[in-house]
């Protein structure tokens, strides 16, 4: 790699950027706009003890950086302090914003796209600066693109995934969560995230937070509720967010919506992200 942290931080934010400027980011309309708009990046380091927390409190299933790396390299000898974690936020555009904020019950036609079209990206971007990182001499994996990447069961949690980009997010500094399970960054919520795991090192992003749910106004100062006002099927009430009731409704109602009207795939609805205080930005 390069001959500091710094440069090597430098050197991964242009391989991010160069990509999200290219064609690839695209939502596939005649009008040729972009998926996503500019991207942010933040850093953890691969021993943080919150990575052992997550797995203690989801269950033995889920990956520490570690386990994910391991996946991918199980020939390497590496060991969670000399790994970093690379996460970045893709935000949803202003024009997608805008129309997702006109739908109450089933989601506009851009924020279907950036799901399926914009998802598609995110994925070869994962893919993308792994590979990139692996050309230049740290070897590395996109957790969420191996082949081993499942959905389980929580005992605590319900439905969850073995490895969860918006946790990893939360890690990394880049924000906290909100009353519908949401990650509130300085960005809003209305985003995506992705990571890679490398053998490189890196110094991690300090964490403007202490608890994990600082940036809600919900649970910082008990106001708002903005999002449960926005959720078609009340799956988001002040006890939190009822993931079997939204996962329904994204299965029976909002999947067929846009496999119908949009010929999109993906399951989307994210109609609690926008038309709230934390859609674009933290409101605290």
């Amino acid at each position: 790699m390069l001959n500091s942290r710094e440069e090597t931080r430098s050197w991964i934010e242009s391989v991010i950027g160069e990509f999200c400027a290219s064609a690839q980011n695209s939502l596939q309309m005649q009008t040729g706009e972009p998926a996503w708009a500019e991207p942010q990046i933040a850093y953890a380091r691969g021993d943080d003890p919150l990575f052992e927390q997550l797995k203690n409190d989801i269950g033995p299933f889920y990956w520490t950086p570690l386990e994910a790396f391991r996946l991918a390299w199980p020939d390497l000898d590496a060991t969670a302090a000399e790994l970093a974690v690379m996460v970045y936020i893709l935000p949803q555009t202003e024009a997608t914003r805008l129309d997702q904020r006109e739908a109450t019950k089933v989601p506009a036609e851009r924020w279907a796209r950036s799901r399926f079209h914009g998802e598609e990206f995110n994925c070869a971007l994962r893919l993308h600066l792994a590979e990139q990182l692996t050309n230049a001499g740290s070897p590395a994996v996109a957790p969420e693109r191996l082949a081993e990447f499942a959905y389980r069961d929580s005992e605590r949690f319900g439905i969850a995934s073995n490895w969860s980009e918006r946790h990893t997010a939360w890690i990394a500094g880049l924000g906290t969560f909100g009353l519908s399970d949401g990650l509130i960054t300085r960005l809003g919520k209305a985003v995506r995230f992705g990571s890679v795991v490398a053998r490189v090192d890196l110094e991690a992003t300090p964490r403007a937070y202490a608890g994990h749910q600082d940036w809600c106004l919900w649970y910082a100062r008990g106001t708002c509720g903005a999002c449960m006002k926005r959720c078609p099927i009340d799956a988001i009430t002040e006890s939190g967010h009822d993931k079997p009731a939204c996962f329904d409704y994204i299965r029976n109602v909002t999947t067929p919506y846009v496999r119908d009207n949009y010929r999109t795939g993906a399951t989307p609805c994210g109609l609690c992200q926008v038309g709230i205080p934390c859609e674009s930005r933290s409101p605290i």
